[in-house]
Parts: C-alpha cells; structure tokens; sequence
C-alpha cells in the first residue's frame, strides 16, 4: 500500500508540474501574441507611428472654420460636410455667431482621432473629447489628428436642433 501511495504522490507531483509549466508557457504565448498585435497595430495606422515619432506635432496644422448657425439664427453647421485625411494634422475652428447655444457633438468622429488639445479662450483641454458647447458668440479651437477611416455623423444635441436640421457629416479618408 505504501508503494501506491509514494507513486500516487509522485504522480500527482508530475502532473501539478506539468500544469504549472503549461500555464507559464501559454502566459508567455499570450504575451507575445499581444506584443505582435500592438506592433502590428503601430504599423498599420501610420499617423500613430508618426505620432510616436515626433514628427506629426512638427507638422503644420490645416485650419477649418465651422459655424454653428449663423447671425440670423438658422440652425445649420456651415458647411455641413467636413473631409479629413488619416495621419494629417488639422486646427478645428469653431464660431457660434447665433444667439443661440449649440453644440458640436460627434462622439464617433472624436473616438477615431487623436486630440492634442482644444482651446477656448484662456482653457486648453487635452484628452477625449466628445461634443463642444459653444454659447453665443463664442470661438474654440480643436487640434486633433484623425487616425480611424469612416464616415461619421455630427449634430447639435439641443432638444430640437438636430430635427431643424443641424446635423452634419464628417469623412475621413486614408
């Protein structure tokens, strides 16, 4: 009995071994495989890449002015079709020359740029952004990098705007 229960032991010893060593090899697969996946990633989207690099804050911003409504208070973007190319660097200028309070809210757009900052008056905002208020004669400026293709909507989320009309759309292209 005592031969079964010393080969039980050493069983039992081997197999937890032998767990334990596959656990540590599929720890370190999965690591490697992560560690593919981003660098695959950094290469497929060049305007991270560029990004990392340095150079893309060298680079010139192209500058767009939007209005959100206009001095008679029609509700409309002006325009209302916004392109952008993948990897280039752009200065958003937005003006609500209205009496009205309207915002600038495309959330999908904002998920596929990279946002350097954005500045309104004496505050700049770094980070995610998702929709801008601009009240009455207000003006903010949105440095970002677009890095994700497609086509995405825009509109003023204020109860009613979207329905008058004030919506929008924003493409960009590879």
């Amino acid at each position: 009995m005592k031969i079964y229960n010393h080969l039980y032991q050493i069983v039992i010893t081997y197999l937890t071994f032998l767990t334990i060593t596959w656990l540590q090899i599929l720890r370190r697969n999965y690591v490697i495989l992560t560690l593919l996946l981003s660098l695959n990633f950094i290469v497929a989207t060049p305007a991270i890449a560029a990004n990392l690099s340095g150079d893309l804050l060298k680079q010139p911003a192209t500058e767009i002015t939007v209005s959100l409504g206009n001095s008679a208070n029609e509700l409309k973007f002006e325009p209302n079709h916004l392109e952008f190319l993948a990897g280039k660097r752009y200065q958003l200028r937005l003006t609500n020359p209205s009496q009205l309070k309207h915002y600038f809210t495309a959330k999908d757009f904002a998920d596929g740029i990279w946002t350097q900052k954005v500045q309104a008056g004496k505050v700049e905002i770094k980070g995610a952004i998702h929709e801008l208020e601009l009240k009455p004669s207000a003006e903010a400026e949105w440095v970002f990098v677009p890095l994700k293709s497609g086509i995405y909507g825009l509109r003023c989320s204020i109860p009613g705007h979207t329905e008058a009309g004030m919506t929008g759309e924003i493409a960009i292209k590879s």
